[in-house]
């Protein structure tokens, strides 16, 4: 089992790396968040990232230099497709201040992403198990995110629709990508782009921010 001083080393470094600031208390809640998805990755595939430097990476670090995008009236954010809990756990570690729901239609998935809101201690965290577009259709979500994350979800039609019922007016949904060839046409007129930023260079990750038109 890695040590708690391995994975705090790690993600220093690798914060280092990608110019990233990282105060005490933000190292101490990744490096426990890292340690419980470790934990439980041995027993079920929370994420298909074995290079422990990947993953403090795509897990933590991309999510820490995406929070600089949320806008600062941003409230509520929404997850989809949860799974391991990035970016939602590291969004919300950085900005305390968002109410988040994240979004895991898997049972066990969403056991974990629970256990990892206990053990963070996090407030006005919820996991809703069920799938997202079941969940866009009730009321109570009904324009209720300023911001949406999605990270290896396919956008297909019933995602989109759902997405924008889920989305404030003007609330910006952003997506986690490995380059900037993307097409994103098919999301116009739904969506116009706001930024197409770069996260980390050396892994050519970009975060690709639309607004709800």
């Amino acid at each position: 089992m890695r040590t708690r001083r391995d994975f705090r080393a790690r993600i220093e470094r690798r914060a280092a790396r990608a110019h990233l600031p990282l105060t005490t208390a933000l190292v101490d809640a990744f490096d426990t968040y890292l340690r419980l998805l470790d934990l439980w990755n041995r027993k079920m595939n929370l994420t298909a990232l074995r290079d422990p430097d990947e993953a403090v990476d795509r897990l933590v670090v991309e999510a820490a230099l995406a929070a600089r995008f949320v806008p600062y009236e941003a409230v509520a954010l929404v997850d989809v497709g949860s799974g391991g809990g990035s970016p939602a756990l590291p969004l919300k570690i950085c900005i305390p201040r968002l109410r988040v729901w994240m979004v895991e239609s898997k049972a066990r998935k969403a056991a974990f992403l629970r256990e990892a809101v206990r053990t963070l201690a996090l407030e006005d965290v919820a996991v809703e198990t069920a799938r997202f577009e079941e969940l866009a259709a009730r009321p109570v979500f009904k324009g209720t995110a300023d911001v949406m994350t999605v990270r290896a979800v396919r956008l297909e039609d019933p995602v989109i629709a759902a997405v924008r019922q889920v989305l404030a007016p003007n609330g910006q949904l952003f997506l986690f990508r490995n380059a900037s060839t993307s097409d994103f046409s098919a999301l116009a007129p739904a969506f116009c782009l706001v930024g197409d930023d770069a996260l980390l260079d050396h892994k050519a990750s970009r975060l690709v921010r639309l607004q709800r038109t």
